[in-house]
């Protein structure tokens, strides 16, 4: 029996068409299948590989951290070099009211995290998220999610969850005295690059200030470099009460994080102590792996060039099949007329060897957000078998 067949035999699916490629090596922007069959990566392993697969000071960080020890105490208990090092990093490179890093093993658990520190710090219940939103799927994260689609195969799901209209000023004035927190996506990722207006997050900013509400927002897919600044609400002006981060943050290794102030962060610490565990969270090895690839990001200048990658992208995808393209920096949405036929582009591309997919909330657009560092003969390739390939279905 081949690897495919026990792949679908034995390992959890999750729909009842995966695609099954039986990927045996990615190096940089690259991946190769068993058959040694080359493709050019446009995802990413979804916004995980911002400075590529296996890059070389990723690689000899995790062996070095190997070889002193893996996982020894639950989160939170010992001091572990590499966890206290990534941390500092960090909270050097953001604003002086996000200074304490609690890690958790995914970004759905860092939302998990968050909702709860919300709820223990102001004291009240209500939850608010929006429409088109994606925070994860466990079930927490599932409740604020912003679809029905997904969610109603699972309910009950939490109560006191309240979903707004995105970039909707008028529905800025549902946000009250009773809510504990608004969570948002600074770009909305799986709704298809939905990017709001600056003037709506500033007002957004201040509404929950006006109603004591902490503001998290959620750059587990945008955060380090992906739109063209190192944190993506630096593009907006404001700042968060709590940040989601995860996929880049671990440089290709599970890691997820939620971040706040400290004064926040210690309501976790008491009544009841251990208010928030866990047990992989920070694991010594991702924390190496992430803290070496976040160097590299701020020592390369790479997040320099992704605005002029971007406009590459845009200038070669010119097609009368795109309907749109929704971009910003290295996360681009192309849209076309129906999810069928985007399927079909989809297929299409992954036989020529270009690497994409679709989106959750908008499954009629492809998904781009190749590592940063893509070069331009790669973009140029990719984009030009995209034309060649729409000209064929034409």
């Amino acid at each position: 029996m081949n690897n495919r067949q026990l792949f679908l035999n034995h390992v959890g699916q999750t729909s009842e068409a995966p695609l099954c490629l039986n990927i045996v090596k990615a190096e940089g922007s690259k991946m190769w299948d068993a058959d040694g069959k080359e493709f050019i990566d446009l995802i990413a392993g979804i916004s995980v590989c911002n400075i590529g697969h296996r890059h070389p000071a990723v690689i000899d960080a995790i062996k070095k951290q190997a070889d002193q020890y893996l996982h020894i105490m639950v989160y939170g208990e010992l001091v572990e070099n590499p966890q206290v090092e990534y941390a500092s990093l960090i909270a050097k490179h953001l604003p002086p009211s996000l200074n304490s890093i609690f890690y958790t093993a995914s970004g759905s658990e860092a939302t998990e995290g968050a909702m709860k520190l919300a709820k223990k710090f102001t004291n009240r219940t209500q939850i608010v998220s929006f429409k088109n939103s994606y925070h994860g799927s466990t079930q927490g994260a599932l409740s604020i999610m912003g679809s029905e689609y997904w969610q109603q195969a699972f309910r009950p799901l939490l109560p006191g969850i309240k979903q707004l209209n995105y970039n909707s000023f008028e529905d800025l004035e549902e946000i009250n005295e009773q809510t504990a927190c608004v969570i948002a996506e600074t770009v909305q990722a799986e709704a298809g690059v939905n990017v709001p207006d600056k003037s709506w997050m500033i007002a957004l900013r201040n509404k929950c200030t006006e109603k004591g509400v902490l503001l998290i927002l959620d750059e587990i897919q945008c955060g380090f470099g992906r739109n063209g600044s190192l944190w993506a609400f630096e593009q907006f002006n404001i700042v968060p009460d709590i940040l989601l981060l995860g996929k880049a943050l671990g440089g290709g290794m599970p890691l997820g994080a939620f971040v706040s102030d400290k004064t926040i962060m210690n309501s976790l610490t008491n009544n009841p102590v251990l208010g928030h565990i866990n047990t992989f969270g920070g694991h010594p090895v991702s924390c190496a792996a992430g803290l070496a690839a976040m160097k590299y990001l701020l020592e390369s200048k790479i997040i320099e060039a992704v605005k002029s990658k971007e406009k590459l992208f845009l200038s070669l995808l010119q097609h009368q099949q795109i309907k749109k393209v929704n971009s910003f920096g290295l996360m681009i949405a192309v849209t076309f007329d129906s999810f069928e036929l985007n399927k079909k582009i989809i297929d299409n591309l992954i036989e020529k060897g270009i690497f994409t997919d679709w989106f959750l909330f908008a499954s009629n657009c492809l998904r781009i957000a190749p590592p940063l560092n893509i070069s331009d003969k790669d973009i140029t390739t990719a984009c030009n078998i995209i034309i060649e390939v729409l000209n064929e279905l034409n």
